[in-house]
């Protein structure tokens, strides 16, 4: 293992957002929660959405839209699925989405953002190092985000949420925005590293045959990530090394 943390054949560093760079995850968490137990107040019988269980099972990771449809599909909840355009107060799969980004965004012009220091500062030592980074996000928000935290000159490539629809990539967990990430910065998927909070980012790490994969787990979620198929399980990106 080289001083990163990472195996020597490793050339690229492609990492996910939110839970990983950012801490959004939780504001993430928080505007699902908002707009499905609005959404579930008009079926009788269901009981609310768990910001942690449901969250990590059905949304984490996804795209909107197939979140959404994750989650209504476990309740036995099916709806039109609209177009991208949808007001957010559309009962529609795209409508719900739409409401959640609404308040998401609502959260973080209220709240702002928040880097992890220990990702920012092994960011720092991967690129000290003449590695190649992607960042690779579900987020439409992604590019808005980066430049929040003044975090954008970090990443060669960016491989998010607006990139996936013009490229028609599904989301995770499959692995086609990591691959395409990879294949942006000239690295084939066995040399690249992958580094996700997500269990849908672990699953999309594993399909994609990546060199390595890091479970990143702010939540207790170890055991989980390792299951969906991390390599390695860390609560912070400096515990991979990577200091001066």
């Amino acid at each position: 293992m080289t001083a990163l943390g990472l195996p020597d054949t490793i050339q690229a560093c492609l990492f996910d957002l939110d839970g990983v760079v950012t801490k959004t995850a939780v504001v993430h968490a928080a505007a699902w929660k908002e707009t499905f137990d609005a959404f579930l107040r008009g079926y009788d019988g269901q009981r609310p959405f768990d910001a942690v269980a449901d969250y990590d099972e059905y949304v984490d990771g996804r795209p909107r839209a197939d979140g959404v449809r994750a989650f209504l599909d476990s309740r036995g909840i099916h709806l039109p699925e609209g177009t991208p355009d949808d007001p957010p107060d559309a009962a529609t799969v795209h409508g719900l989405g739409n409401r959640k980004n609404e308040l998401l965004l609502e959260k973080i012009r209220t709240d702002g953002v928040e880097a992890y220091d220990g990702t920012l500062r092994y960011l720092e030592a991967v690129r000290a190092q003449g590695l190649r980074t992607a960042i690779v996000s579900s987020s439409a928000n992604c590019r808005d985000v980066l430049r929040s935290i003044g975090a954008e000159h970090f990443f060669d490539v960016r491989i998010d949420g607006v990139v996936a629809a013009e490229r028609h990539l599904p989301g995770k967990p499959h692995p086609d925005t990591f691959l395409a990430a990879a294949h942006d910065l000239g690295v084939e998927a066995a040399h690249a590293a992958v580094f996700e909070d997500a269990l849908a980012g672990m699953d999309a790490g594993r399909a994609g045959r990546f060199g390595y994969v890091v479970g990143v787990d702010r939540v207790g979620q170890t055991d989980a990530l390792y299951a969906h198929g991390a390599d390695t399980v860390v609560t912070d990106l400096a515990e991979l090394g990577g200091k001066e």
